[in-house]
């Protein structure tokens, strides 16, 4: 993975014990909670709070036109259609208010856009296939905010449109009977971060007239599946969705949420968010993302088991063929990134023949954790590619494709994530003037917020058990992650047959147990003795009704030497590669004979002759600085005499046993510099 940043706050450990002693909770967690910014003790007390709590559907504007209208459409009998969207959120918001209508009695269907006939949103040929259908009213679910000219073009054909959405609207609104969307600038909701699904939630308490709290139990499961699967920050209302929709779940499971568990192998009983967001929201995506998200909808309205089983079994195959298609996706892009030198580019294109349009957003999320940098995946097909953007915080890549917007057929999006068309014949211009805004920035480095350091000494089930009262954790409330500093690696074992390994660390008198999943032992990047920061994570693990803790490693890096100083020598390593070195930098990037004599020795003395790049770079940071040692090893790379690779996302470098003696002096690499050093 790419280097971070990791952000390490100081410790207010006084006012941790104030909040601690006035709230009568754990002081660990009151360190958490206060360096998180949480420290009003009336805001602890309600983030604690049992009670699920959301406010009245009626402060969202244009609820009671929406509700008057649909009231007035089932009283009358005429037909309704939701129309949904083919992602998580989608489904679930269309189960929500498709499964509330129908027990209020309408006449109800719903309709779901293909996404790779259709695409997102209302469409003019959807508008009149349902005219067709002798629809009188449609009722969006996380779409619509976007889609005027269908909303005038349903008008115009005798249909009736209620929009309810989330998303940031334009300028202007569709001309709707009713738009109900958190974001309207006139929306007096007090809390703006509801999913579409937790939309049609409020929706469905207005139409049955009943406090939100009294739907729990119905509708919380559905709502809660969709908040975690797009990414909502778990705060305010979402807490209370998501805290109750896993209750639901444990104690009693819809046969298609059952089913869709079993299929991902998760324990109803034991169910988290973070299986709603790894587990369940990647299947739902799947039937979208791989053919019709209207299987999706189904397993979720579905009461019978056995059928609810067959659709599951449905998803999951279509959610291996997903992960199949991403990783070929995935590594294909990764070859051509490489192959043409754009790996150092401020931000990344890359296009491909017949790459799956519904998988290039997610092969675009890998690329940019691989890389640490915005990438933007294209899928061509004839003249045109359509493909998407994802970036990190700190780079609007919206902002961005708005700057080359002459070059673009379509494109729309946010600061993190964005879609777009464009000719084939302007990719290499579109990549050019990206790349030429970006210079123009301080790109950002991805970035690892820790909550705090940890004693490694500290560590015990009571303490792991005292965080769980911090649950539920999804984006706006992860996990709490911590640093094990300064720490000593005493061994690298295997689990599971070398797909994961254990690591034991050790400072002073103590030893802890990390699990690096998808790890294997040849891939983890140190070795014993080496010293390291690790970032880790807490959870309890039971076996044989044994308690203990288990450490789960989600990040780490040397602990010799400056972190900020190895990113900035990271970036003047970029420029270099990049070819924006000018003469006077030539002195400090030139490494010597010596030089690139001891990056060979470091490699050969390693176990096997293959070391990583971290642990060549921690090893020999306090001789040769960082830029220094990897143009080294690309002229060394370069005569054959090491090779480089990478693995998950990490860089290895080998000796190479076929090579003999080679000429330093012969190398390219070098004698670029020695001629740009001298002007």
């Amino acid at each position: 993975m790419a280097e971070k940043r990791w952000l390490i706050p100081a410790a207010d450990k006084e006012l941790a014990r104030e909040l601690a002693e006035a709230c009568g909770i754990d002081p660990l967690v009151a360190l958490i909670l206060s360096n998180r910014g949480i420290t009003d003790p009336v805001d602890i007390d309600a983030f604690f709070s049992e009670e699920g709590e959301a406010a009245s559907p009626y402060t969202l504007k244009d609820m009671d036109k929406a509700v008057s209208r649909i009231r007035m459409a089932v009283e009358n009998r005429e037909r309704i259609a939701v129309y949904g969207d083919y992602d998580c959120d989608g489904v679930t918001a269309t189960a929500i208010l498709y499964s509330c209508l129908s027990d209020m009695g309408a006449d109800v269907l719903y309709y779901i856009p293909s996404r790779s006939d259709e695409g997102y949103g209302m469409n003019r040929d959807s508008v009149e296939k349902l005219r067709d259908m002798q629809v009188r009213l449609i009722v969006t679910v996380d779409n619509g905010v976007s889609a005027l000219a269908e909303t005038a073009y349903a008008a115009e054909v005798g249909l009736d449109v209620v929009v309810t959405d989330h998303h940031l609207p334009g300028a202007e609104l569709p001309a709707a009977l009713a738009v109900v969307n958190p974001h309207r600038a006139d929306c007096p909701s007090p809390f703006k971060d509801l999913c579409g699904a937790g939309v049609a939630f409020k929706l469905a308490a207005a139409l049955l007239g009943l406090p939100c709290e009294e739907l729990f139990g119905r509708y919380a499961d559905l709502a809660a599946l969709g908040t975690v699967a797009d990414v909502m920050p778990l705060v305010g209302e979402n807490r209370s969705i998501v805290k109750e929709g896993l209750r639901a779940m444990r104690q009693n499971p819809r046969p298609g949420i059952a089913a869709l568990l079993e299929a991902a192998g998760i324990m109803a009983e034991k169910v988290q968010a973070g299986n709603l967001a790894f587990g369940l929201g990647p299947r739902i995506n799947a039937a979208g993302r791989m053919g019709s998200a209207d299987r999706a909808v189904r397993l979720l309205l579905e009461e019978d088991g056995q059928t609810a089983a067959i659709l599951a079994d449905e998803l999951q195959a279509e959610n291996v063929r997903r992960q199949q298609t991403e990783q070929q996706i995935v590594a294909e892009a990764a070859a051509r990134i490489e192959e043409r030198g754009h790996a150092f580019h401020r931000l990344i294109v890359v296009e491909g023949e017949g790459w799956h349009p519904g998988i290039v957003g997610i092969a675009a999320a890998r690329l940019m954790e691989r890389y640490g940098r915005p990438c933007i995946v294209l899928s061509v097909d004839g003249e045109k590619a359509t493909g998407s953007g994802r970036s990190l915080p700190g780079f609007h890549l919206y902002e961005a494709l708005a700057s080359a917007g002459d070059l673009l057929e379509k494109f729309g999006g946010h600061e993190l994530a964005a879609g777009l068309t464009v000719a084939v014949e302007n990719i290499e211009p579109l990549r050019a003037r990206l790349n030429e805004y970006a210079a123009g920035l301080e790109m950002p480095f991805p970035t690892l917020r820790l909550d705090c350091k940890l004693n490694p000494a500290a560590l015990s089930v009571p303490l792991a058990r005292s965080l769980e009262p911090l649950a539920p954790f999804g984006t706006g409330n992860p996990a709490p992650l911590f640093g094990l500093l300064h720490m000593k690696v005493e061994s690298v074992q295997p689990l599971s047959g070398g797909k994961h390994c254990k690591i034991f660390l050790s400072r002073n008198e103590a030893v802890v147990q990390v699990l690096a999943f998808g790890v294997s032992p040849a891939d983890f990047p140190f070795e014993k003795g080496d010293r390291v920061d690790a970032a880790v994570q807490l959870s309890v693990n039971v076996f044989r009704g044994e308690e203990s803790v288990s450490v789960q490693l989600r990040d780490i890096r040397p602990a010799a030497g400056d972190p900020e100083e190895r990113l900035q020598a990271l970036r003047r390593y970029e420029t270099y590669r990049r070819g924006e070195w000018t003469a006077a930098d030539a002195p400090k990037l030139l490494p010597g004979r010596e030089d690139a004599a001891a990056v060979f020795r470091a490699v050969r003395a390693a176990p096997g002759g293959k070391t990583s790049l971290a642990r060549l770079c921690s090893r020999l940071a306090d001789t040769l600085s960082y830029e220094k040692l990897r143009i080294a090893l690309d002229a060394l790379a370069e005569l054959g005499v090491l090779q480089i690779s990478t693995a998950e996302g990490r860089s290895y470098v080998s000796v190479n046993p076929a090579s003999g003696k080679v000429d330093l002096q012969s190398s390219r690499v070098l004698a670029a510099l020695r001629d740009g050093a001298k002007g």
